[in-house]
This record gives structure tokens, C-alpha cells and sequence, in this order.
């Protein structure tokens, strides 16, 4: 199973909540893998012992030995650079490699992990892959160390989907500087969100102006005066959550439309509005 890690954090200091990869789903997308590559490699004997084998056997053996260097390099690299970090296995598996700070693979990054492979996966049987991944806190075998990359897994254990931007609040949401949002602040939210609705009202009250109050101490600019405490912490998060998920694509920020400020929705009305 994946685990949550705090520390995958982009170059502005945002911490993404994505999942790592656990070393057995890595090895099982790792041995789909291999077995892609063997299978291609078998295919290629045949096709030339079956058309080109009238040439002798010294340039045959160059010649397998250049094409299972161009498979055990080519392969990797093409379909993570391509893919945006996924190789057959890791589609098959769920998984993707992503760079340190949560953006995509780049060519220079895929090209630095097949080198890798080659010695720690198929030269050294993947021995010095299995024993890093264990020690490393992430799961990092040496390619990932050397091309600053991590892999995560995209089927990571259902959550409750993050709460919809208010549409008041949006313009002042696409301005905010989250650098400074502790993860625990933002769990924090993100739990009494999930519940506020099973809460006695004074309860509601009490704790939504506790925690936007934790909130807001840590970001700018402030919110709008009369902008109530759900509504607020609602829009940080779905503001926070828009971000890395275009972070994660490479792609920007999809707008919020919104003609200005308020109204509010009334009391007593939408999932996140006041209790009265």
C-alpha cells in the first residue's frame, strides 16, 4: 500500500499530498517491465536469424549487443518521456515518476534513471535498487537519487474529494500565498470540512473560527471582513488542491470565474455555509 509523505515539497514551498510507492508495487511494475524487454529482445533474435543471417557471427553479436543496449536505455527513457513518467509497468501498476518538487519527468531525469537501471537492475540483478528503496525514506532507488525523481502511486487510498471553490471567494483564492500553509493546518481544515455538518451549530461556530483563524495566520492576504470562516477555509483548500494538481500536470492553474466579492450564500443553504 502507498503511504502519504510530507516531505515531497515544490520549489515554492508547497507539500504536495500525493502518495509514494511502496517497494513491492515497484517491483511488480518492475518485472513487467523486464518481461516487456526480454520478450522484445527474444523477438529481435528471431527476426534476425530469420532474415539477416547470412552475415557473420561477429557482427551479429554487435549487432544484439547494440539493440539490448538501445532496449535496456530506449525503452525506459522513450515511454517516461513521453508518458510523463510511466513505462508499461507503471501504467499497469498505477505509478508514476514525477521530479522532487512534484513536477513531471524530464528527458535529462528519465535518462539518468535507465543508466542507472542498467547497472543496479539488470547488471547487479537489482539488488542495490531493493536495498535503497528500503533505506530511503521515499522509496528512492540510486537512478531516482541520481536524477532527483521519486515515483508515485496514482491509486492511492480513496479520500474525500477536496471541497469545491466558492465562488466569492475565488478571486481573492487565485491571489493567495500558501507558502506558508503548514500541512497539519491544511488536514486540520480538511477534517472539520468533511464533518462540520454532523456538528451541534454553537460547536460549527466555534471551531471554524479557531481553525480559518490557525489558517489564515499562516497566509496573504487576508480574507474578505464579512467573508464567513467555512467559506474561507473551503477556498484555501480547493485553491491549494487546484495548485498541485496543475502542478503535477505542468500545466497552469485553471481560472476561477467570479464577478467579485460576496454575496454569501444565506444561511442555511450550500454544504459549506454558516450555521445560523
Amino acid at each position: 500500500m502507498p503511504y502519504r509523505s510530507p516531505e515531497l515539497v515544490t520549489g515554492d514551498a508547497v507539500v504536495l499530498d500525493i502518495a509514494i510507492a511502496q517497494l513491492p508495487v515497484r517491483a511488480v511494475s518492475a518485472l513487467i517491465d523486464i518481461a516487456v524487454v526480454m520478450v522484445a529482445y527474444l523477438c529481435s533474435i528471431v527476426l534476425w536469424a530469420m532474415t539477416l543471417g547470412q552475415f557473420d557471427d561477429a557482427l551479429t553479436a554487435a549487432i544484439m549487443i547494440i539493440f539490448a543496449v538501445l532496449l535496456l536505455v530506449g525503452y525506459p527513457v522513450t515511454f517516461e518521456t513521453v508518458t510523463r513518467g510511466r513505462s508499461l509497468g507503471k501504467m499497469a501498476m498505477g505509478l508514476r515518476v514525477v521530479s522532487d518538487d512534484g513536477g513531471p519527468e524530464r528527458f535529462r531525469q528519465a535518462l539518468f534513471r535507465a543508466l542507472a537501471g542498467v547497472v543496479e537492475i539488470w547488471a547487479l540483478t537489482g539488488s542495490p535498487a531493493v536495498i535503497c528503496s528500503l533505506l530511503s525514506a521515499r522509496g528512492k532507488r540510486l537512478g531516482d537519487i541520481f536524477a532527483g525523481t521519486v515515483v508515485i502511486s496514482e491509486r492511492g487510498p480513496a479520500s474525500e474529494p477536496p471541497p469545491l471553490m466558492p465562488p466569492g471567494l475565488a478571486w481573492w483564492a487565485s491571489a493567495l500565498q500558501l507558502s506558508g500553509l503548514r500541512p497539519e493546518s491544511a488536514e486540520l481544515a480538511r477534517q472539520f470540512l468533511g464533518r462540520a455538518a454532523q456538528l451541534d451549530p454553537h460547536t460549527r461556530q466555534m471551531m471554524a473560527y479557531r481553525i480559518s483563524g490557525e489558517v489564515l495566520a499562516h497566509i496573504s492576504p487576508p480574507p474578505p471582513p464579512d467573508a464567513p470562516p467555512e467559506l474561507v477555509l473551503a477556498a484555501v483548500l480547493a485553491e491549494r488542491h487546484q495548485r498541485e494538481l496543475a502542478r503535477l500536470q505542468a500545466g497552469p492553474p485553471l481560472p476561477y470565474f467570479s464577478p467579485g466579492p460576496g454575496p454569501w450564500p444565506p444561511p442555511g443553504t450550500g454544504e459549506f455555509a454558516p450555521p445560523r
